[in-house]
C-alpha cells in the first residue's frame, strides 16, 4: 500500500470521530450552585463556636488566688524545726555536713560528703579514648582539680576527680575519697 494514501484516510477518520469525542467529554466537577452550597456548609462547620462567658466568681485552676503564698503546713513545719533547732543542727553537722551556718563539718570526709552530694553529673563521654565527666556545661577528665564553693560557710574547696567509671565517679579532698553514682537528670 502506498503511504500517501493513508494520510487522506486518517484525515477523514479524524474529521468524523473528533466531533463525537468532543461531545462525549463530560466534566467531573459539580455545578457552580452545588459547589457554593457545599462551601457554605463547610465554612459553618469549620468556624469555632463562640464560647459562653464564664462567671466572674469562677475559681481559676491554673492561677488560684494565693498560689504564690507558702503552704500553711510548710510554715508550721518550719516553725517546729526552728523551735527545736539546736538539737537538729548539731546532729546534722556530725552526720555529714549541713547547709546550716551553725553546723561546720568537722573533717575532710564530712566536707567531701557534703560537697559531693551537691554535684550532679549529667553523664560521661569518651573523647580520644579518655572518659570525661560532664557536670553542667563543664567536662572534667581524670586528674582534674576544680573548685566547689560552699556558700553556707563562705568557703571554697578544691576537689580532684580521681576516677570515672561507666556508672560512678570518685572525688578526693585532701586524703578523703568518695565514690558517687552517675545518675543523669536526678539530684542527690
Amino acid at each position: 500500500m502506498n503511504p500517501r494514501c493513508l494520510h487522506p484516510i486518517a484525515g477523514l477518520l479524524a474529521l468524523v470521530l473528533l466531533p463525537s469525542l468532543k461531545a462525549a467529554a463530560v466534566s467531573d466537577l459539580n455545578s457552580t450552585e452545588k459547589r457554593r452550597a457545599v462551601i457554605a456548609i463547610a465554612q459553618q462547620l469549620t468556624r469555632p463556636p463562640e464560647p459562653a462567658p464564664l462567671p466572674a466568681d469562677l475559681a481559676q485552676p491554673f492561677n488560684p488566688p494565693g498560689f504564690d503564698q507558702p503552704d500553711p503546713e510548710e510554715l508550721r513545719a518550719a516553725a517546729a524545726a526552728k523551735a527545736g533547732g539546736q538539737s537538729t543542727t548539731a546532729g546534722a553537722g556530725a552526720a555529714g555536713g549541713s547547709d546550716q551556718p551553725g553546723s561546720q563539718p568537722t573533717g575532710d570526709r564530712e566536707i567531701l560528703e557534703g560537697l559531693a552530694a551537691r554535684l550532679v553529673p549529667s553523664g560521661t563521654i569518651m573523647l580520644n579514648g579518655a572518659p570525661l565527666l560532664i557536670i553542667g556545661k563543664n567536662r572534667f577528665e581524670i586528674g582534674a582539680h576544680f573548685i566547689v564553693s560552699d556558700n553556707a560557710h563562705n568557703q571554697d574547696y578544691e576537689l580532684e576527680l580521681v576516677s570515672i567509671d561507666r556508672t560512678t565517679f570518685t572525688l578526693r579532698y585532701h586524703s578523703a575519697e568518695i565514690t558517687r553514682p552517675i545518675k543523669p537528670g536526678k539530684s542527690q
